[in-house]
């Protein structure tokens, strides 16, 4: 599919101006030049390009918000002053698989002063002797050269520093919805506490009744014996009394 076509269909009913992310991997490219984005993409801050036959980025249009872009496997050999003149607020540049071979096709970069990430991996540069080192000392911006830093230390997860971002941003830590869960589990808890509790006071009332009952039906018992007891007294005393006579 040709690059402008894909663009095309990845606005999804939308202008130019509310896109922020674009990814049109795979495509393909008429002339190995950008085709179909234009300057109304101001408020574009992600771009992905992989596999689509770029040679040149001299087309690419004014992206003043743009942070991320991803062009690895490509054919670009050099000039890449044209990112510092239209995307100066570049972060994270991923060129891996192109043909980049020496220092001084990267030597523009020099002028993205927020360039933090950098990858060049499996371009031919990767194989120059002190090429890390070189790399640094060329670009002191850069923090992770290929994913890592100075010290061997993997840069984070982007996305996870979007996340935290996000969080910064919205006052509201991941575990909000913990404390609303727990909450909830409270409330929960706190109704089936009290219906136990109702269970417990009825089941004690109705215990007390089958007591009482017990006791009232014991004492008549032991009135039906007393009453028995006395009438055989009686009894006795009326024979004691036919005796006499």
């Amino acid at each position: 599919m040709e690059m402008k076509k894909r663009i095309s269909l990845e606005l999804r009913n939308r202008t130019p101006a509310e896109v922020e992310e674009l990814v049109v991997d795979n495509c393909r490219t008429s002339d190995g030049e950008v085709e179909g984005l234009t300057d109304d993409f101001k408020e574009l801050e992600f771009l992905s390009m992989v596999n689509v036959g770029l040679i040149s980025l001299a087309k690419l249009p004014s992206l003043p918000k743009l942070r991320k872009l991803e062009l690895s496997d490509n054919n670009i050999s050099g000039h890449l002053e044209t990112l510092s003149e239209k995307c100066p607020n570049l972060t994270y540049l991923n060129l891996s698989g192109n043909k980049i071979k020496g220092l001084n096709n990267v030597e523009a970069l020099q002028n993205l002063k927020n360039l933090k990430s950098l990858d060049l991996f499996n371009c031919e540069i990767t194989t120059l002797e002190e090429y890390r080192e070189s790399i640094f000392e060329l670009l002191p911006q850069v923090t992770y050269l290929d994913g890592f830093d100075q010290e061997d230390n993997e840069a984070p997860d982007s996305e996870a520093d979007d996340d935290d971002e996000d969080e910064g941003e919205d006052g509201v830590g991941p575990t909000g919805d913990d404390d609303e869960d727990e909450d909830e589990e409270g409330e929960e808890g706190g109704e089936v506490g009290l219906s136990y509790l109702m269970k417990e006071r009825i089941q004690d009332e109705e215990d007390d009744d089958d007591y009482a009952e017990e006791e009232e039906e014991e004492e008549k018992a032991g009135v039906k014996g007393e009453k028995r007891k006395r009438d055989a007294e009686d009894e006795g005393e009326e024979e004691d009394d036919d005796d006499d006579d």
